[in-house]
């Protein structure tokens, strides 16, 4: 299927993470679909994964860019105009479970909301005049943290609950424009961070495998392949008419009956 994103400008934050990640997933994704992906990240390895891009024959661009910044948000959005004159799409994709719980600072709290939710209203903010003139859309990632919570980490819970707020409104505030927003939620995805982790517990075998077990869907993690894919078609004119939608990439975890884990695993 032709998704026909050829030559759109996609901006993705929070794509500069270690290879295999979510981020550095859908910009490759992008790049074999034919569009052009702005990697916007504080990380000095997108100007890496830009380079590689661009050995296949397609443009990519890095901004880097410390996301909780406005004025580097909106100058990061300045060079995307700069260079290209549009944007496409925004997927903000920046999420940092960082453990701010209860026992955190005042300080730490708001920094984890800064990174995890604020960043996407900055980024949207300074890419709306464009989006409008595109008439592109929005894609948010959520995670399955801010309809189950997890423990230990309100930070990121309220984040994560305030970014499918914000999918909900900005889906109401920008139909006028023609602009669709919508949201994936993820639950669990083995990504280079998610293994980081693992690697830190005394018992991570045995971790992940009682993780892997609580997946409905055949006992397994979603790949960030997966999650890549869903993304692409949402931004597509394949998605034409869905809008302030949450689309669960999680192999049936938040919403399907636990009783079923003992069947199928």
């Amino acid at each position: 299927m032709d998704l026909n994103l050829k030559n759109k400008i996609i901006v993705v934050s929070g794509s500069a993470g270690k290879q295999g990640s979510i981020g550095e997933t859908i910009l490759n994704r992008i790049a074999d679909e034919g569009g052009i992906p702005v990697i916007v990240d504080r990380n000095s390895r997108g100007f890496a994964y830009a380079e590689t891009i661009q050995k296949k024959g397609i443009d990519a661009l890095f901004v880097q860019t410390d996301v909780t910044n406005p004025d580097e948000v909106e100058n990061a959005v300045k060079k995307i105009i700069e260079k290209y004159g549009k944007i496409d799409v925004v997927i903000n994709n920046v999420g940092v479970n960082d453990g701010a719980g209860l026992d955190a600072t005042y300080e730490q709290f708001m920094d984890s909301l800064k990174l995890n939710v604020v960043s996407y209203f900055l980024l949207v903010k300074y890419a709306l005049p464009y989006l409008k003139e595109s008439k592109g859309n929005i894609l948010n990632i959520g995670s399955k943290v801010a309809l189950t919570g997890q423990g230990g980490t309100s930070g990121y819970a309220a984040a994560k609950g305030g970014v499918l707020g914000l999918t909900r409104e900005w889906a109401v505030d920008l139909i006028q424009f023609g602009i669709r927003s919508n949201a994936i939620i993820i639950a669990e995805s083995y990504t280079p961070a998610y293994e980081d982790w693992i690697e830190t517990l005394p018992d991570g075998e045995a971790v992940l495998k009682k993780i892997n077990k609580s997946i409905p869907f055949e006992g397994r993690m979603t790949k960030t392949e997966e999650i890549a894919d869903t993304a692409l078609f949402i931004i597509s004119d394949r998605s034409s008419h869905t809008t302030g939608q949450f689309v669960f990439v999680d192999g049936g975890y938040v919403h399907l009956d636990r009783a079923l884990i003992n069947d199928v695993n």
